[in-house]
């Protein structure tokens, strides 16, 4: 079983896109996902010039991370939505992530339909894949990949969609059913917190996966091996104690080569 990693740029935070490629391709990881929420990023970089950067170090941006909340269609959510997809496009990105509304307050399911209905075509013109991300936190409006599942068939978006299993998120939700054919992406991260309690987990408490872990993701990537996945393992971790590492080189390395283990 070959196990292919991603890194995503909130693993490294404080470091310039040009370098995270570059801590990427010392990793030897050529996938990676960019966000739209870190500061003098995307907004400050030309969707040329990260082209260019990701072609100089032989990456590829699988997904820029994230539109959000793409369930609720209204607002200015149309327009951002356009511009996202226009820089995926121009930078050579994949995917956009797919992110609910995470305050609390219910979305109904024809609203998410009629969201993934008004995104596709915007997706298909520029040959993107959107990557739906369910978020397991009890505010979310969107928790499980199986009502994922069901909206996007419903929308008529097989074609176009695909799942972002996030092994966090998969945990926090409780939710058992592996979609291992409709998942285009993993996120994943640990817990090893021994003292707070998986309801009250936040992304805050996301460190690199060792074996202290609480999410259970090496039985997560097993099962999902076993079922055929071979797409990227992207990981992660928002917690502030990853984000001031002096070194993430060594740390990431540490993990990847744990999980490899285990």
């Amino acid at each position: 079983m070959k196990l292919k990693f991603a890194l995503n740029h909130i693993t490294a935070p404080k470091l310039s896109l040009e370098e995270f490629i570059a801590l990427a391709a010392r990793l030897g990881i050529r996938d990676i996902e960019i966000r739209n929420d870190l500061p003098n990023e995307l907004s400050q970089l030309k969707p040329q010039e990260v082209k260019a950067i990701a072609a100089a170090h032989g990456v590829t941006i699988i997904s820029i991370n994230a539109l959000y909340p793409f369930n609720v269609w209204s607002g200015d959510l149309p327009e951002r939505a356009l511009a996202m997809a226009d820089y995926a496009e121009k930078s050579g990105a994949k995917a956009l992530v797919m992110c609910p509304l995470n305050e609390g307050r219910p979305v109904a399911f024809k609203d998410l339909v009629q969201a993934l209905s008004a995104m596709k075509p915007i997706l298909e013109d520029r040959g993107l894949t959107g990557l739906v991300e369910p978020l397991g936190f009890p505010v979310s409006s969107l928790r499980t990949k199986g009502e994922a599942v069901k909206a996007i068939d419903e929308a008529g978006g097989q074609s176009v969609y695909k799942l972002v299993h996030d092994t966090f998120h998969h945990h926090l939700a409780g939710e058992t059913e592996f979609f291992p054919e409709k998942t285009g992406l993993v996120h994943i991260s640990g817990v090893v917190d021994p003292a707070v309690r998986v309801d009250a987990m936040l992304d805050s408490h996301r460190v690199l996966v060792d074996k202290a872990d609480r999410l259970e993701n090496i039985a997560q990537i097993k099962a999902l091996l076993a079922a055929g996945f071979e797409g990227p393992y992207s990981f992660e971790p928002f917690a502030e104690e990853v984000h001031a590492l002096a070194d993430p080189l060594t740390a990431v390395g540490e993990s990847m080569a744990y999980i490899r283990s285990a």
